[in-house]
């Protein structure tokens, strides 16, 4: 559904029928501090190459993106929320966005079962908020699968949500390590509300 250049989104407000319209909206630019050519995007884009030869800047209008460092939304990635990014590599150690993808707004409970093994295995913890540290809420060193139940969320490389990031959209995830994330670990997780 595309109007004036921007996905609608109808959002239920509680249990009533009363409906809310949601646009996703953010400018990328070929350099920092906002010079050079542009890109505006209201959808998810896994390849922005054939816009920009460069990203390095952004500013977010609405919603909540996730950027990549390479196409089809694999390697490093970053959480923007609302706002102005004005030289990603002095703010989150990015050179390039190759990639972004819009995060939908979720507005019922957050629910993922976390696993100490691929494939499932070992110890199994559901979560429903945020956890700063699986070390020392389940005593286990990370988790190499999960399955998102309810929600989006993100899961962090280092404790108290530090560190390089995975957006992680309802679904099974049997190895990371498929995923492009070759060696990192994670160990904290936190929900993605409809702050955005």
């Amino acid at each position: 559904m595309l109007q004036t250049g921007l996905d609608m989104y109808l959002l239920k407000q509680g249990d009533t029928s009363e409906t809310a319209l949601f646009y996703f909206q953010v400018v990328f630019y070929e350099d920092r501090n906002f010079q050079g050519r542009s890109y505006e995007c209201s959808s998810d884009c896994a390849d922005m190459s054939s816009y920009l030869s460069r990203c390095h800047s952004c500013k977010v209008q609405s919603g909540c993106f996730m950027v990549y460092d390479r196409n089809n939304y694999m390697g490093n990635q970053y959480f923007m929320r609302r706002g102005e990014y004005s030289d990603f590599q002095s703010m989150m150690g990015m050179t390039d966005i190759r990639s972004c993808r819009t995060i939908p707004i979720h507005r019922g409970s957050y629910r993922m079962r976390i696993y100490e093994r691929d494939n499932f295995g070992g110890q199994m913890h559901e979560m429903m908020d945020d956890c700063d540290s699986i070390m020392d809420r389940y005593r286990m060193s990370d988790c190499q699968s999960c399955n998102v139940m309810d929600g989006h969320w993100l899961m962090y490389e280092q404790p108290h949500f530090r560190g390089r990031m995975m957006y992680m959209r309802p679904g099974e995830y049997r190895n990371f390590r498929d995923m492009g994330t070759s060696g990192m670990r994670f160990t904290s997780m936190r929900h993605i509300t409809d702050m955005c």
